[in-house]
């Protein structure tokens, strides 16, 4: 009978021995599952982290475009400024010589009917 306690032992811990084994096995496989899948994402990290640096570097070149773009509307600015006084000045011209256009007529026709002379 000993003997086949001992067996039915021996059989249980080979069993036992099996199953830590099979469990052992799985448990590396889900952690180098997991390793791959972390592996994985650093690598997506260091691609998108490149690309990035990219975006960064147009940024700043934007960024300096933008700077020299202000600069240069600046001293359009002046001009804008000085196109806008002459052109207020052509307006206040324009209605003097209106108004010396219209005295010049009144004082033409007053001369033509005082020295009566046809209207040209």
């Amino acid at each position: 009978m000993a003997s086949a306690k001992e067996a039915g032992q021996d059989e249980l811990a080979a069993s036992l021995n099996d199953l830590f084994t099979s469990v052992s096995t799985m448990i590396k496989g889900e952690l180098q599952g997991t390793n791959n899948i972390l592996e994985l994402l650093e690598n997506m990290n260091l691609r998108v982290a490149e690309e990035y640096k990219g975006f960064g570097d147009v940024a700043s070149g934007l960024r300096v475009f933008v700077e020299q773009l202000k600069l240069k509307s600046s001293t359009f600015d002046d001009y804008v400024q000085q196109l806008d006084a002459i052109e207020q000045q052509v307006t206040e011209f324009e209605a003097v010589v209106s108004m010396l256009d219209k005295y010049v007529s009144l004082l033409e026709s007053k001369v033509q009917s005082v020295y009566q002379i046809p209207p040209a």
